[in-house]
């Protein structure tokens, strides 16, 4: 696999991950793993930090200019 094809598919999983943390935090769904309860404030900044990801994997995978 070349690299420009992972960063494209590491982008779009990263993309969708972000998507579906803005939905939670948007639905305010409660999230409990075990007696462990993730806060909503959570998903809004794991969606900042993933959806930076995904941008970064579509701009590796651009073909350079020049």
């Amino acid at each position: 696999m070349k690299g420009s094809a992972y960063a494209s598919v590491s982008g779009t999983v990263f993309g969708l991950v972000a998507t579906l943390q803005l939905i939670r935090a948007v639905l305010q769904v409660p999230v409990q793993i075990g007696t462990l309860q993730i806060p909503v404030w959570f998903s809004w900044v794991a969606a900042f930090v993933v959806g930076g990801l995904c941008v970064w994997g579509f701009r590796t995978a651009r073909p350079a200019r020049g």
